[in-house]
């Protein structure tokens, strides 16, 4: 019998296979990289047999969207944390600072997860106005609690998208080693993320307290 063979026939161990398999392919997302990512490779990793992911996707695809969606609510998490731990106006920097740390600490998973979106119609169900908890719905509620209007739905969906891209923008560009003696004379990382926030001219709330 091949060796194959013999994996597929033991029964595996794991009370929840995808579970396990998304865990295995964030590992390896984290040690290798994207492109190390294959069924068979995560099925290695998660010590199951080459045949069992096909159980719960059907291609490398949709395992990527399963990890892009634990991504997206372990975003929202991070938020969600950082915003509870925030007073007044500084809430939506404070979410800001969540983002950009998030992206800067899970690089290989930040980047799946937009890449799972690119070349898709819609923007991922964690991003979508009718997800209420959602760390997108999360940055424009916490404009309202701050003082926008939210019966300027327009306005206010302008400056909700401008506060990601901005955080989004600052994730790509914290790490540039020319900003290294800025955060030495402000203080730090945090105390540096904090200045681009409130400097950004997007959020007049920041300045009231």
């Amino acid at each position: 019998m091949s060796e194959a063979k013999s994996v597929e026939s033991r029964p595996y161990h794991h009370g929840d296979l995808r579970r396990a398999l998304v865990d295995a392919a964030r590992r390896l997302l984290e040690s290798e990289g994207p492109s190390a990512l294959s069924l068979r490779a995560v099925a290695r990793e998660a010590g199951v047999s080459p045949a069992a992911p096909y159980h719960h996707f059907k291609d490398k695809a949709e395992l990527l969207d399963a990890v892009a969606h634990e991504g997206w609510e372990m975003l929202h998490q991070a938020m969600d944390t950082a915003k509870s731990a925030a007073e007044g106006a500084h809430k939506l920097s404070a979410l800001g600072i969540a983002y950009v740390c998030f992206a800067r600490e899970n690089p290989a998973l930040y980047r799946v997860m937009y890449d799972a979106a690119r070349d898709k119609e819609a923007l991922p169900i964690e991003m979508h106005d009718g997800k209420d908890d959602s760390a997108y719905c999360m940055v424009r509620d916490t404009m309202v609690e701050l003082g926008s209007d939210p019966a300027q739905a327009v306005d206010l969906e302008l400056a909700t998208i401008a506060a990601w891209c901005a955080g989004h923008g600052l994730a790509e560009m914290a790490g540039f080693k020319q900003f290294d003696q800025l955060k030495a004379e402000l203080g730090g990382e945090k105390p540096f993320l904090e200045a681009v926030f409130n400097h950004l001219g997007l959020f007049p709330s920041l300045n009231r307290d």
